[in-house]
């Protein structure tokens, strides 16, 4: 059925978001699950998104299409000028803000309810300022909480004038909005720390992976393990952004400690601020058990994360309630046991201990972390079970279309497809910029 064609009193969602596939960014796949999620609930959803940031050398894309979920996508310009530095992303996401708030003046493209993400910072501005000048309704999907973030980090000081800034914006964009969602328990109760009043339109839902997508393989039956000369070690994997905020230096002494071990190899898919250690640390000869490797294309996925015995996920101690790693649900998809570096109060916890389906150590202990590692080896059985457990906890709890509904009614979707049909007048597609 053509957009033109589209009955005038179906809802539609207008998602913001500067990440999106083909990107590795791991909240451009969620928000792809999702959207794909919200149209076979019989919502009309379209993503307006930035050209490629993190795969931008995929060229292929284009600016306005139908993707496989039936959503529509709309893709404005990105910057990819000295795409790493710190500088460059700044002047990419202001230049992507100020995109979004020219084409959203168009109410056919808002639509009847507009989801926005935490990325870029500042992104909720608009949904404040359409709210504040035409009553359109919003919502916020919270990642990371910066400036929060960046303050623990010692990146930037609490008293400078930009957190002060940054703090003001939030506190406007989130009492406007009409729900927050945050993907853990303990982000939840830092915002309301920082405001009580939020506390009722705060959602809890957690992220998850696709198990149709991620299946367990056996490593010796994997094309990628067997390529990579995996097959034959005990493999520890560690997936994704070794950034900032995750624990590098725990690992790092933990293969140094299991070096001279050759039956294991630590295998590092990925990049950030700690893969730039582990690269060097490599070079220099001191990690000759390990493996370091760009990231992989969605379809190399699957077999990625499954060509290992064991996979990690780490948080440093004070930032475990300002982000949540989305690692995790991708290890549980592919039934291998987890080893979380996390502080005691971490979620990551709960979830190993919800599913028996591997172990936690402090961040520091990395001697802990290798003696686990040994046990596991040791015992292919105890391997396996826990493996089993990780693929049964998330069919059971951390799948999307648990998720989804929760989303519905996090967003008052419901409440609003009951409004009168002139409400929603827009929810007719227009393929217009």
């Amino acid at each position: 059925m053509k957009k033109s064609m589209i009955a005038k009193d179906r809802l539609k969602i207008s998602i913001i978001t500067q990440f999106y596939p083909p990107d590795y960014a791991a909240t451009g796949q969620f928000v792809y699950d999702l959207a794909g999620a919200l149209v076979e609930q019989g919502f009309d959803v379209s993503v307006f998104t930035g050209m490629p940031g993190y795969a931008f050398k995929q060229t292929d894309v284009k600016r306005q299409e139908d993707d496989i979920n039936g959503v529509f996508i709309r893709r404005t310009g990105s910057v990819h000028l000295m795409s790493k530095r710190i500088r460059s992303k700044l002047f990419g996401s202001i230049l992507f803000l100020l995109r979004c708030v020219i084409k959203f003046r168009r109410k056919g493209i808002r639509g009847s309810h507009l989801v926005l993400t935490s990325a870029p910072p500042f992104l909720g501005l608009i949904g404040w300022f359409y709210n504040k000048i035409f009553k359109h309704s919003y919502s916020c999907i919270i990642y990371d909480i910066y400036p929060e973030v960046a303050v623990r980090l010692k990146v930037v000081a609490p008293d400078h004038w930009i957190v002060k800034f940054w703090e003001f914006v939030n506190r406007k964009v989130w009492e406007r909005a009409d729900s927050l969602i945050v993907l853990s328990e303990p982000m939840k109760e830092l915002l309301v720390s920082k405001n009580k009043n939020l506390a009722d339109k705060i959602h809890v839902i957690h992220s998850w992976a696709d198990p149709k997508f991620i299946k367990p393989i056996v490593k010796d039956e994997n094309w990628f393990a067997k390529q990579y000369g995996l097959t034959n070690h005990f493999v520890v994997l560690y997936s994704g952004n070794l950034g900032r905020c995750h624990d590098c230096q725990t690992i790092l002494k933990c293969a140094e400690i299991l070096k001279n071990h050759p039956s294991i190899k630590f295998v590092f898919i990925g990049n950030g601020v700690g893969s730039q250690i582990i690269k060097s640390e490599i070079a220099a000869g001191n990690l000759p058990n390990t493996l370091q490797l760009p990231y992989q294309d969605k379809e190399v996925l699957p077999f990625s994360l499954t060509a290992c015995d064991l996979s990690l996920v780490s948080i440093l101690p004070n930032v475990g309630d300002t982000v949540a790693p989305s690692k995790m649900y991708g290890i549980l998809a592919a039934g291998r046991p987890v080893a979380a570096i996390c502080p005691e109060d971490s979620y990551l916890r709960e979830i190993i201990d919800e599913g028996n389906c591997g172990n936690y150590f402090n961040n520091g202990d990395a001697q802990g972390l290798a003696d686990y590692i040994c046990l596991l080896e040791a015992n292919p059985r105890m391997q396996a079970s826990l493996g089993n457990n990780a693929r049964k906890l998330l069919e059971l709890n951390y799948t999307v279309d648990k998720a989804v509904p929760k989303y519905v009614n996090a967003l008052g979707l419901k409440e609003k497809m009951s409004f009168p049909a002139e409400h929603h007048q827009a929810s007719l597609y227009t393929h217009e910029f």
